[in-house]
């Protein structure tokens, strides 16, 4: 038995080496796309690493079933390839993705019944702490060594590019300046001071970003470069300095990041040190390995659950046509359940609902589309669901339910940020907060149109705001892609009683789509329909849709920063960058 459980783990092993080395692979041809500005090259690199764990298990699985016969499962000897599978990670630069690996191949051979520690890595084995402190990610940059332009001139220098900078004489000027202005460093004494970088760039769209950090003592501030190429030159965009600044940067809300994590673990701890209060699932999910995050997060609920005594509710606010959603108050999440049966006006399938959240997981979502986790055959404790949601779940999803024992068994879910609805935070808000949040919700709606996005349904209570007072889409069920749209303006009546009739006096197509009409669903009250006009008025006109399907049509993406357009240092130097673009 030992030896057949030693080929076993060397099986499923060889398979996440495999997958790995495929990751890495599309990850490293990244900088080359940066280089030669192809854009649809990294966002399609973007989405082949995503789709390509579940192929790499599927080939683990195949693997494992051509070679041994391990149809049923042996408790004995699946005890014994746990415990070989894991003298293959002593030592090892990942482990804690090769244990979720592992599990992934598994838990998709077999029942729920036997997922248990004895057998997968439901409590994982890895030392985080001596990872990182055995294996150095970054490099370290001493401000006494000359001074702060000086550590910054050898920064730069040290990330090759085939493409040289633009001005790095003047960016340096830039970034030093914004860090004296911003830092809560930046008039301290060189000696005290010490840059970290992370030694790969992080890019994601158009954009290389540097990642450091200032360390003074025991205080440390995140210090972030975000790198542009224009026209085949590379300039510095903007200095981040602040923890709410790279909050932003890795929020759910975006696109993962693409670089080389061969240590991801040491990584992961160097994105902690700056943003101590990102969750460990949604860092490691902000760098591509959104499998790991999986197995961070359901590590993290087990332990939640052990240390809280609350009860899972429906959550707060209008109940969805398509969507259960429950949540555990003390729990900064919401569980999303596709209902059995949809209301009449919802022509739509649950293999359709599916698709269109992969859509969004492939897709740039821009800051403005939530990131899910989705999850198969999770176990809930019955005597922490609420009487009232357990009433809800056994009427509206009841072929997906199982009573395990004491557990409540959901087959399929999608996890997600928790967040306020938008129609909440607008009837609670006075009318100056009201009209930032529409401001910001228009602006949502013109930064998914860059992405070639129309949410289809654009309701407020199909928006939440985050902590940050940003407005984020999280209702997928009826977005399709801008190109797919019929922009249409309503053809004036040709009578009175057109014009009377409670019925259309026109042709309606499933794809057409009427702005005009916007306001009269998004509001009743007559002063939020007067502020959007006010703010967003081409929002309410076709032919404003109609030009930006164009625009798409012709490659045109507009960009999306994921910081303030006030602190990019263009505005400093625009008139020479504009002479540029006009000469080149």
């Amino acid at each position: 038995m030992r030896d057949l459980a030693q080929q076993l783990a060397r099986t499923i092993f060889t398979g996440f080496e495999r997958h790995f080395s495929f990751f890495q692979e599309i990850t490293s041809q990244v900088r080359q796309s940066f280089e030669q500005a192809d854009w649809e090259a990294i966002r399609q690199a973007s989405v082949d690493r995503i789709s390509f764990y579940d192929r790499r298990v599927q080939e683990a699985i195949s693997k494992v079933r051509s070679t041994f016969d391990v149809s049923q499962v042996d408790d004995a000897l699946w005890q014994q390839v746990k415990s070989q599978y894991q003298q293959y990670l002593v030592n090892y630069r990942r482990p804690e993705l090769a244990e979720t690996f592992y599990n992934s191949v598994f838990c998709k051979m077999f029942d729920r019944q036997y997922f248990d520690n004895d057998k997968i890595f439901i409590e994982s084995g890895v030392d985080r702490e001596a990872l990182t402190r055995r294996d150095r990610v970054f490099m370290s940059f001493y401000l006494k060594d000359g001074g702060l332009e000086t550590c910054l001139r050898e920064i730069l220098s040290a990330f090759y590019f085939r493409i040289p900078y633009q001005d790095i004489e003047r960016d340096i000027g830039h970034v030093a300046n914004a860090f004296r202005t911003r830092s809560p460093f930046g008039k301290r004494p060189d000696e005290a001071l010490r840059i970290d970088v992370l030694e790969a760039p992080f890019y994601r769209n158009k954009a290389a970003y540097l990642i450091g950090r200032v360390v003074s003592g025991d205080e440390v501030q995140p210090l972030v470069m975000p790198l542009l190429n224009y026209q085949g030159t590379i300039f510095v965009d903007t200095l981040l300095t602040g923890q709410e600044e790279v909050e932003a940067l890795f929020s759910f809300a975006r696109a993962y990041f693409m670089a080389n994590n061969s240590i991801p673990a040491a990584t992961v701890c160097f994105l902690q040190s700056i943003m101590p209060n990102k969750p460990l699932a949604e860092l490691y999910m902000s760098i591509g390995f959104h499998k790991q995050a999986k197995n961070e997060f359901y590590r993290d609920l087990l332990h939640h659950l052990d240390n809280s005594n609350d009860r899972f509710i429906v959550a707060p606010g209008v109940r969805g046509l398509v969507m259960m959603v429950f949540t555990l108050p003390s729990y900064p999440f919401v569980f999303k359940v596709i209902r059995d049966r949809f209301a009449p006006q919802k022509n739509i399938t649950h293999e359709q609902v599916k698709a269109r959240y992969l859509q969004v997981k492939l897709h740039d979502r821009v800051g403005r589309m939530a990131d899910t986790l989705e999850f198969s055959k999770t176990a809930f404790p019955r005597d922490r669901i609420a009487p009232e949601l357990m009433a809800e779940l056994e009427d509206s999803i009841p072929s997906q339910l199982e009573m395990d024992g004491d557990n409540v068994i959901i087959d399929h879910l999608y996890i997600e940020n928790r967040m306020t609805p938008l129609d909440i935070c607008l009837a609670e808000s006075p009318p100056q907060i009201q009209r930032a949040m529409l401001d910001d919700w228009g602006l949502a709606i013109k930064q998914l149109m860059a992405a070639d996005i129309f949410p289809g349904d654009l309701l407020f209570k199909n928006f939440g705001v985050t902590q940050q007072g940003k407005v984020v889409f999280y209702d997928y069920d009826e977005i399709t892609r801008m190109t797919e749209c019929n922009f249409r303006q309503i053809p004036p009546p040709r009578t009175p009683e057109d014009e009377m009739s409670s019925e259309p006096w026109y042709s309606v197509a499933d794809d057409d789509v009427f702005p005009e009409e916007f306001l009269t669903f998004l509001s009743a009250s007559p002063l939020i329909r007067k502020t959007l006009l006010e703010l967003h008025p081409e929002l309410f006109d076709a032919h404003y849709w109609r030009e930006r399907q164009l625009d798409i049509g012709r490659g045109i993406h507009a960009d999306v920063f994921p910081y303030p357009q006030d602190i990019r240092f263009i505005n400093l130097h625009r008139e020479a960058f504009e002479k540029s673009a006009a000469t080149g």
